[in-house]
């Protein structure tokens, strides 16, 4: 119960600290205000800060958790919806460099390198565990780009969890037949065209 030092106000801004993320800010404060008043209920105002706190890392934390680590479900679901249209995507930059430059790209880096800083493509895998782990791995990794003998076509995919090219698994742009026929973009290795 608020006593005539602590104040009902003490009280309203360790409550405020129970809003997810920005509360952090009012539970510091009611921490701060607790310590000051240690004597006449500020343990009270401690213990509202540190559960406010709390709150936000529990909250957002499980959000990380179910959002990028945790394997199966929704979220996988979304993950790989995200990397079909990252690839789906990477086929028209790809398409365009081999128009601008007249051949394809040697890797994926080479053509990142050539969109330069304000390009939004991207050419990291977001099914790919390792980006979200903490410290974050030094080597993100690329979807799968490998160029055919001849340098006429290419294989672009995502491998999905066995981390694997040209298996069930595998994540293919969406592209339709009639669009792919009119690239160099190749689904499996038996889709080479006839010479």
């Amino acid at each position: 119960m608020p006593t005539k030092s602590t104040g009902r106000g003490s009280y309203v801004i360790a409550g405020l600290g129970f809003i997810p993320l920005i509360g952090v800010v009012f539970a510091i404060i009611a921490i701060v205000l607790g310590v000051m008043r240690r004597r006449s209920g500020g343990k009270t105002l401690i213990l509202l800060g540190c559960l406010g706190i709390a709150t936000t890392v529990v909250l957002y934390g499980g959000i990380f958790y179910f959002g990028f680590v945790q394997r199966g479900g929704i979220y996988d679901s979304l993950r790989g919806r995200l990397a079909k249209t990252t690839l789906t995507e990477l086929v028209k930059s790809i398409e365009y460099y081999k128009v601008t430059k007249g051949q394809y790209p040697r890797s994926l880096p080479d053509l990142r390198a050539s969109l330069g800083k304000e390009s939004f493509t991207s050419i990291y895998d977001p099914t790919d565990p390792q980006i979200w782990t903490i410290p974050p791995a030094k080597e993100r990794s690329t979807f799968f780009y490998q160029l055919t003998d001849d340098g006429t076509h290419y294989y672009l995919l995502g491998v999905g969890p066995d981390r694997r090219a040209f298996t069930s698994d595998d994540l293919l742009p969406d592209v339709s037949e009639q669009d792919r026929a009119k690239t160099g973009l190749l689904i499996n290795p038996a889709s080479l065209p006839a010479k």
